[in-house]
């Protein structure tokens, strides 16, 4: 038979009277990091974006600084086809 004073049953007390006492808290908790998560995906989605943004605001601007009409008709095309 299982001892009633043994550490089992003092772990199994404890995790129950956890569960009890902080399960609504911890669900709470749990939704909010997931919601966290996403909107850190969604951050970092954004900022791949910005970068990609950058990238051709660059390729479109360097041609036009340096006055070179063939780079700047390929830069134009290339960001044609990326919208």
């Amino acid at each position: 038979m299982a001892e009633l004073n043994g550490p089992g049953i003092k772990r199994r007390m404890v995790d129950r009277v956890g569960r009890v006492v902080l399960g609504d808290r911890i669900e709470r908790l749990q939704r909010r990091l997931d919601t966290l998560e996403a909107e850190v995906q969604e951050c970092r989605r954004l900022n791949v974006r910005l970068a990609e943004l950058t990238d051709v605001v660059e390729q479109l601007l360097l041609p036009m600084a340096s006055q070179d009409p063939e780079r700047i008709a390929v830069a134009v095309e290339k960001y044609s086809k990326t919208v």
